[in-house]
């Protein structure tokens, strides 16, 4: 599988597809670390050598897996990246608890948001041990929505402190919105950007703020959440649907099934055509697609293959069913 390189790192590149780990931190439901190191397995037989966590995972489970799984392949062949903003705090008074924040694991800590230089640093110093790794590739501040000041005076600047004495390769930031991330992109340094659900088949709010100015300062974007978290991954939306992690309104569940159908006239499906989408625009060099298990690599990677032929993006305009932003 080829790679993409960072135009502002151009020595750090990144296969098309990678590997996102929040499910091997049991993402709503248990995972063995079997079952997560089977899907690692599958995804480096592909070729796939991107792979993402975070410590909010799981409260620190998926980097421990996802780093149990690669150290068992050379270091210098694949790129990982984590994730600063949320310190993990033991808690053993809620240990006998569920974790709130939506991961099937006990509330032995509590999640911190810390974007000071110091919390940046010791972040990044328990994700390394947690992950067993002298080093990560790309770091970036997790969902800094509420806190724009200090992580733009404070933890970028540390970041990129810590990128220019070698520490990591590349900076940037990772949020579920593309306005804040194309301040980031035009105020601070950052290399690249993860952007969750909002370039997709269903929406394209990215399209009018982030990636034109990823292209004009040369920042990498990453794509990520191109399922919308569920609703784009299945052949026909079920009313059940997840949409941003919670049950998908009626008129969004229409509007997905009306995607479908227009797909089905084209000979794709709905997650082949929102997969390719994504992977579409100049200014994105990954798309990073959640996995729990060896299946989903393989379902990921048949879908990866599929011809989409562009004239589906022009029908689909035609109907007013893309470059709309909800």
């Amino acid at each position: 599988m080829g790679r993409r390189q960072l135009p502002r790192r151009p020595g750090l590149g990144l296969t098309g597809l990678g590997i996102g780990a929040a499910q091997g931190g049991n993402l709503y439901r248990a995972t063995s670390d079997a079952t997560f190191i089977r899907a690692v397995d599958a995804a480096w037989e592909a070729g796939i050598r991107y792979f993402d966590t975070a410590p909010h995972y799981g409260l620190g489970l998926s980097e421990r897996r996802l780093g149990a799984a690669l150290r068992r392949y050379p270091r210098d062949d694949y790129v990982i990246s984590t994730k600063v903003g949320r310190l993990l705090v033991p808690s053993p008074e809620t240990a006998h608890l569920r974790d709130s924040g939506g991961f099937a694991v006990p509330a032995d800590h509590r999640r911190v948001w810390d974007f000071s230089r110091d919390g940046v640093r010791r972040s990044l110093e328990a994700s390394l041990r947690r992950l067993g790794l002298d080093r990560v590739d790309i770091v970036y501040l997790h969902d800094p929505d509420d806190h724009w000041r200090q992580a733009a005076t404070e933890a970028m600047p540390a970041l990129a402190a810590l990128r220019d004495e070698g520490v990591v390769g590349a900076v940037g930031a990772g949020m579920n919105q593309s306005a804040m991330l194309a301040r980031f992109v035009q105020e601070t340094d950052v290399d690249v950007v993860m952007c969750a659900g909002r370039y997709t088949l269903l929406e394209q709010g990215a399209l009018y703020d982030l990636l034109p100015a990823a292209q004009a300062e040369r920042v990498a974007v990453v794509i990520a959440g191109v399922y919308n978290s569920g609703l784009l991954a299945s052949d026909r939306p079920p009313a059940t649907a997840t949409y941003d992690y919670e049950q998908a309104p009626p008129t969004v569940i229409e509007r997905a099934r009306r995607i479908a159908a227009v797909c089905e006239e084209w000979g794709v499906t709905l997650p082949e055509a929102a997969l390719a989408f994504a992977r579409a625009h100049p200014a994105v060099i990954s798309t990073v697609v959640g996995v729990r298990d060896a299946a989903q690599v393989t379902a990921t990677l048949r879908r990866s293959a599929a011809d989409v032929p562009p004239e589906l993006w022009a029908d689909l305009r035609a109907r007013g069913l893309l470059h709309v932003a909800l």
